[in-house]
């Protein structure tokens, strides 16, 4: 990261590199059935995540963060795999594979989108944050779009952050939401870009690209589902009146 930073690349060319490396490792998929091609799409994959990872680092180190650059990172996210699973989709050319990929596709936005709010609020939680931090405001209709789903579990989980925000001693509540919802978040890292790159290598390894979007549909819709449930659950337990909260128990008033 300071290689980029001494010479001026900002977090939105490196985002837009990612993409190229997306782009060209849908290409190699696109001839799935040859397995060194396959080889050659996880290792361009594994590139892009790296870009993906390196874009948000360079912005906060830089202070260059802005409402486009956190949509345009978020977009080309999402455009790498859209731009895969065409290929694949193209590739085997039937109706069914494409009926899978968009079904795969939206399951897809919805699992990432949940995951990655999720994580966000696990780490400022954990932090004893309270405060939701809003994003800069754009008139960017796209940037907006983006927010407003961003922030979708925000609003169903805020009861937590209100008992937070009132606790007499933030820190201990914090510690203990952070052991019981560690589990959860363990469980929906599943849910991660990584995984997917994985899963989509190995489903091309085995001649068969609808294993991955299978994979999606079914097991990873199960896994968001078990984690959503799980994390609401914890947070109920610091969530009900405050004379049945268990961790106030022993607590002279």
């Amino acid at each position: 990261m300071p290689w980029f930073i001494a010479r001026g690349i900002s977090a939105n060319a490196v985002s837009l590199a990612g993409l190229a490396l997306g782009t060209s490792a849908a290409l190699a998929y696109s001839r799935w059935e040859m397995w060194p091609l396959a080889v050659v799409g996880l290792l361009l994959s594994v590139c892009w995540l790296v870009a993906d990872g390196m874009d948000g680092m360079i912005a906060r180190a830089t202070g260059t963060a802005s409402p486009l650059g956190r949509a345009l990172d978020g977009l080309c996210d999402h455009g790498v795999f859209v731009l895969i699973y065409v290929s694949l989709a193209v590739s085997i050319g039937t109706l069914e594979a494409w009926a899978l990929a968009v079904a795969a596709g939206i399951a897809h936005m919805v699992q990432s989108n949940m995951y990655e709010s999720e994580r966000a609020r696990f780490h400022r939680r954990r932090n004893a944050v309270a405060t939701i931090a809003s994003p800069a405001p754009s008139r960017n209709p796209l940037v907006q779009l983006y927010d407003h789903c961003w922030g979708l579990l925000d609003r169903v989980a805020a009861r937590f952050d209100h008992a937070l925000a009132r606790h007499q001693s933030p820190a201990e509540l914090a510690a203990r939401y952070a052991t019981l919802a560690v589990r959860p978040m363990r469980l929906m890292s599943l849910l991660s870009a990584n995984v997917r790159v994985y899963a989509i290598f190995l489903a091309c390894l085995f001649s068969n690209p609808r294993l991955f979007w299978w994979f999606e549909l079914i097991p990873l819709n199960i896994i968001l589902i078990v984690g959503l449930f799980q994390h609401r659950t914890v947070e109920n337990r610091f969530t009900v009146p405050e004379n049945h909260f268990p961790y106030r128990e022993g607590i002279k008033k």
